[in-house]
């Protein structure tokens, strides 16, 4: 929509987002804020809102960095500069889609120039852009790894370097750094998690009369974007001078030994690697105390800033949510005595100075102020509640209840109780997760950066030259110098350079890693139930969902019991949600093997078309025995055996997870294998520092699969 943006002092409620978002404006230096929430929750429109709040910046005329006036940047591509005046400009918000490349980010070079020529011709990309403004990145859990890679470099080293065979490029890239995303599309990973500085966590509001003002102010802001920014023009101007304040005071604040205890002692009771946070908590507590008009960090601030630094930091396991016991925090921070100066609020710090709105004696303030451990703009009239779409609805990972009772009578001999369609049994807990071996696609892909199976990715190592299709971002020296040597007569040649035309570059072809989409294939029958297994079966789809996870893959999950399969969850990126559902999957009844097969089949036929370039792995989790043909009829372990060669004909990748336990066993699970083409591993030689049963990659089974299969056909 065209017009003015929304006013940032016009969004209702999610006071924790706007305190964040401000104490990074006042010190960029707390390090950036990561947004986490469902979608519809006013964090884009809060973000977007923020640039109008920032002070403008003075920059050299005519320089594409944005360098200072009085401290330009030595290594700045366009300088050295004069000494001059400087011209005034808004902060920029620079947005960083989530399908950019990586000269996009950083800027390119152009090759060819620099080596026929020997000049540095840069082009500026988003992090120059970004230079004294906010970088914004919509959907961060989305990019790939090395561009999250070079984005937190850059925000972490204050320069992003270019470097292109030899010619490198520097230029200053200090940037407000603010990422947004909803967990149910997947989790950042942890390490990346710790170099954003503050997280919070929005959610819409569930009051009526509360969404009832988020509809009203959006409806007026579309009828009237202009007017509507005019009639918040004051609180805006307000909020801004407030901003100015809090620069301008932060200098003086003092860090007391007390304040230093409080922290360290949270940092530790909640055991959080390195000190990254005990840094962070400092400067946030230093910047809440500043936003109050305060020159003394007092206990409030503390535990402000630890609320708001600490909770994407304690997570021990990859599907632990991010969260913090204020309770626990609490306790800590009375351990220490906090004799708390009663310091009179700076007189240049905003609005706050003024006793008559001071929030102290203001009987409807919300938390904000010199006892709130920081504030928050003025809201204005009418209740609080997040920016939101008003259709926004409750957002539920529960699965689709399976209450079907089995109806078909046992095709095989004997079957247990529970496959013969005995009660469902009460969902078990996993047990623990465990390293697994190394399970990967064979060949060579194409796929999304991972780090799972073999594949042409755009980092990783050299493996050969090409012409260039496109751009080019991957220079092979060697090549090029290669395809111009001979050309060097013929174009005339006389000094020592090298005469290089845009025919003679090549393309630097690498070879890394990609990521698979693991799709679980899990035997919810009464057969698994009846004989205890499940819950070690849980622990060790569990402990392959941990695998896949930090392979960065996508993944689905398939269940059969009783008369058919279910798609308890469709293939994501949220390896949470997966876990999550796999820790409620109840069991009971008979084995329709079959069906999951098609099912299996069905699913990854639809994802082949939404993502052709992303490999498929099939893990079948199962004792295999087949006691149900569910709606097909017919013998069920005939009718499962012709399913899974469907599957191997059609070039599917799978493994075989062989439940089966006890003295006798039946060895179905290794026919089950046989007719996939794929290799059988027990629940025990998963385990990575298991000597029994050792795969390493599913290539190696492929050729004594494929021979099992003929001798059964033979």
């Amino acid at each position: 929509m065209s017009g003015a943006p929304f006013p940032f002092t016009a969004v209702v409620g999610q006071d924790d987002l706007r305190l964040a978002l401000l104490l990074n404006a006042v010190s960029p230096a707390v390090g950036g804020v990561l947004v986490r929430g469902e979608k519809g929750t006013a964090k884009s429109t809060a973000v977007r809102a923020l640039s109008a709040l920032l002070p403008q910046v003075d920059v050299v005329p005519g320089c594409r960095f944005s360098c200072a006036p009085g401290a330009p940047d030595p290594s700045c591509p366009d300088g050295p500069h004069e000494d001059g005046p400087g011209a005034a400009r808004p902060a920029r918000m620079v947005e960083l889609p989530v399908g950019a490349s990586e000269d996009r980010l950083v800027g390119a070079l152009d090759i060819e120039r620099a080596l026929a020529e020997g000049v540095k011709a840069f082009e500026p990309g988003l992090l120059a852009d970004a230079h004294r403004g906010i970088l914004y990145v919509d959907e961060v859990n989305l990019l790939h790894d090395h561009l999250v890679d070079v984005l937190l470099d850059a925000a972490a080293m204050g320069a992003s370097y270019v470097e292109r065979e030899g010619v490198s490029v520097r230029h200053a890239a200090r940037f407000l750094l603010v990422g947004t995303m909803n967990p149910e599309e997947g989790e950042l990973r942890p390490q990346l998690l710790d170099r954003f500085g503050l997280t919070v966590e929005v959610a819409a509001s569930r009051e009526p009369a509360q969404r009832v003002e988020v509809v009203r102010r959006r409806l007026a802001y579309e009828d009237d974007p202009a007017g509507f920014a005019t009639r918040w023009a004051g609180d805006e101007h307000e909020v801004r001078d407030r901003v100015v304040a809090a620069r301008a005071l932060l200098p003086r604040v003092r860090l007391g030994d007390t304040a230093l205890l409080q922290i360290a002692a949270a940092c530790a009771g909640f055991e959080v690697d390195g000190m990254r946070a005990d840094i962070v908590m400092a400067r946030t507590a230093t910047t809440l105390a500043a936003w109050a008009g305060r020159t003394e960090v007092r206990k409030e601030d503390v535990r402000q800033a630890a609320l708001l630094a600490l909770p994407h930091r304690r997570r021990r396991a990859p599907f632990d949510a991010p969260g913090l016991d204020e309770d626990k925090l609490d306790e800590i921070l009375d351990q220490f005595a906090d004799e708390e100066p009663q310091d009179e609020p700076d007189p240049a710090s905003g609005p706050d100075h003024d006793p008559q709105t001071d929030p102290e004696n203001d009987p409807d303030d919300d938390g904000g102020g010199p006892d709130g451990g920081g504030g928050v703009p003025p809201q204005g009239e009418g209740p609080k509640a997040p920016e939101a779409p008003s259709d926004s609805a409750p957002h539920s990972d529960a699965p689709p209840e399976n209450a079907e009772a089995p109806s078909d009578s046992p095709e095989t001999a004997q079957p247990s109780a529970q496959e013969a369609g005995g009660p469902e049994q009460a969902a078990v807990r996993a047990t623990e997760p465990f390293r697994t071996k190394m399970l990967s696609v064979p060949g060579l892909g194409e796929g999304a950066t991972g780090r799972r199976s073999r594949a042409r990715t755009a980092h990783g190592r050299t493996t050969g030259a090409q012409r260039p299709r496109g751009h080019l971002t991957k220079l092979h020296l060697a090549a090029t110098v290669h395809a111009a040597a001979p050309h060097q007569k013929a174009r005339g040649r006389t000094g020592r350079g090298l005469l290089v035309r845009k025919d003679d570059l090549r393309q630097a072809t690498r070879e890394g890693r990609e990521g698979n989409l693991v799709l679980f294939l899990v035997d919810a029958s009464g057969s698994m139930a009846a004989r205890q297994r499940m819950g070690a079966v849980k622990g060790a789809v569990l402990s392959l969902l941990l695998d896949a996870y930090q392979r960065r893959d996508k993944v689905g999950l398939i269940t059969f019991r009783g008369s058919g399969a279910e798609l308890a969850l469709p293939p994501t990126s949220s390896v949470d949600a997966a876990a999550a559902r796999l820790e409620r999957l109840p069991t009971g009844g008979r084995t329709p093997l079959a069906a999951g097969l098609l099912k299996a089949r069905e699913v990854l036929r639809i994802e082949r078309l939404r993502d052709p370039s992303r490999r498929p792995l099939l893990v079948v989790v199962t004792d295999g025995r087949a006691t149900s043909a569910g709606p097909l009829g017919g013998d069920p372990r005939a009718l499962s055996s012709r399913s899974a060669r469907l599957l191997a004909s059609e070039g599917i990748t799978s493994v075989v997870v062989d439940c089966e336990s006890g003295p006798v066993r039946l060895g179905l699970a290794g026919t089950l294998a046989g007719d996939l083409g794929a290799p059988a591993v027990t629940l025990d030689g998963l385990r990575a520092d298991s000597l029994a049963g050792l795969v390493k990659n599913v290539r190696t089974a492929v050729t004594s699969s494929a021979s099992h299969s003929n001798r059964r056909a033979a």
